[in-house]
């Protein structure tokens, strides 16, 4: 299977990042609101607590956007 940061569309080859960008979002907000993530894991649907979340690893970009700063 082709990476998809090797493709020709510029919009399919930025698409990984942007999902991991609304990945890290999504956790900010459900730790910021106390609230339930759902996610699969190792093939599995599971809750994670905001306590869970907090813990987990940061999402890195697989691009050269990851060298981007943002914001609280």
């Amino acid at each position: 299977m082709k990476d998809i940061r090797e493709c020709s569309d510029p919009v399919m080859r930025g698409s990984m990042a942007a999902l991991q960008r609304a990945a890290e979002e999504a956790r900010r907000i459900a730790i910021q609101t106390g609230t339930e993530l759902i996610t699969m894991r190792e093939g599995k649907i599971c809750k994670l607590s905001p306590e869970e979340i907090a813990k987990l690893p940061p999402i890195v970009e697989s691009t050269p956007d990851s060298q981007r700063t943002t914001g609280p």
